[in-house]
């Protein structure tokens, strides 16, 4: 155990400035540290997203099956100028409360470090391990949908990006799917000519009313998010722009919950002589892995030898492995220390991080 260079390393990478699209800090500091590990490291080009860096590649070669450790570079904001306060009373992490702390996602880089060095200096035999530390994940993952998969051998996959106690671990996630609904009226003035306008917003709000939004039923939610429409107070709108999302853990769910969507505001556009148009984007596809495929029986028994509780359950938020379970790779998304996150009062614990370690290391070993 070193639990002093695992609280280290924490401090040092949670302290980066790192947002989506502008990780190559991040990406430097990772880079050294896996060379220093002795570990090959490879990078992609960040052309499709637009970023500062690539993905940064490591590979460590072992004996049997191979086995993706994951964990993304880029955390929200607000997090310009970080300063990490740790607690050594309760082993806590907190930032100073003008930033995150960014234990989204530097737990899991901090954990897979730290889990390849006690491996190295036990000198225990491993699986081969293929590392994968991904740009703008908080961006739907983008740099996992542009990875280079030929780069890839494995074909299970444990991503430490995840909230909860350690020893939980999604292994479904959904479809997300965003859109924009855009009611097209006419223009009139509202004084004295409100009978010649098509109320565009009239129409939109009588769509939206007639949502079921939150969660119809379990697995699937709906929501609207956004809405922007008119110029002026004395003009009736013709136009509104209505955006929101869905998310399925059935990619079938999301579609047909889009068409019925997609379908009242097509109505009540139609009651008012309003016209629609419709955008959408599958950001992210629904995956679920089988709670008896081997990584995950591999992760329970880990979680049995260390006595930790395991949880294999699914999430409604996604993540990286949805892209990777599109490139024929089963995994899940465990815990590994990040607590009230994407926000001011984000904290760690140096325990649970240790906890997680010793579980990356037993998945490792198997």
């Amino acid at each position: 155990m070193n639990s002093d260079r695992l609280r280290e390393t924490f401090t040092e990478l949670a302290e980066i400035y790192s947002p989506s699209k502008r990780e190559e800090a991040m990406y430097s500091c990772l880079k050294g540290k896996l060379e220093n590990l002795g570990l090959q490291t490879q990078t992609d080009s960040p052309a499709p997203w637009g970023g500062s860096c690539g993905n940064l590649y490591a590979f460590w070669e072992g004996t049997g099956m191979p086995l993706l450790l994951s964990a993304h570079m880029d955390t929200v904001e607000p997090a310009k100028g970080k300063r990490l306060i740790y607690n050594s009373a309760d082993g806590t992490f907190r930032s100073d409360g003008t930033t995150i702390l960014g234990a989204d996602d530097c737990a899991g880089l901090a954990i897979i470090l730290e889990a390849i060095a006690r491996i190295k200096e036990s000198g225990a035999a491993h699986r081969p391990a293929e590392i994968l530390f991904t740009a703008a994940e908080e961006i739907y993952g983008l740099g996992a949908a542009a990875a280079d998969y030929a780069r890839l051998s494995a074909k299970e996959a444990l991503v430490l990006d995840l909230d909860g106690p350690i020893g939980s671990s999604a292994i479904a996630a959904p479809t997300i799917l965003s859109f924009t609904a855009t009611i097209r009226g006419k223009a009139a003035h509202a004084g004295f000519a409100s009978r010649d306008g098509v109320h565009a917003i009239q129409a939109a709000a009588k769509g939206i009313a007639t949502l079921h939004l939150g969660e119809p039923e379990p697995g699937l939610t709906c929501n609207i998010g956004l809405i922007q429409g008119g110029i002026a107070r004395n003009i009736v709108p013709d136009t509104c722009a209505v955006s929101g999302e869905i998310r399925a853990l059935r990619h079938e769910k999301a579609l047909a919950l889009r068409d019925a969507v997609r379908s009242v505001f097509a109505t009540e556009a139609a009651a008012v002589g309003a016209s629609v148009g419709w955008e959408e984007q599958i950001v992210l596809h629904a995956f679920a892995a089988d709670p008896a495929a081997p990584i995950c029986r591999a992760f329970a028994s880990a979680c049995q030898a260390e006595g930790l509780p395991c949880d294999l359950h699914p999430t409604m938020g996604g993540s990286d492995m949805n892209h990777f379970a599109q490139h024929g790779i089963t995994g899940l998304v465990a815990a590994c220390s990040m607590h009230d996150v994407h926000s001011t009062r984000e904290w760690a614990s140096l325990t649970e991080m240790e906890d997680c370690t010793r579980l990356v290391v037993r998945v490792l070993s198997a």
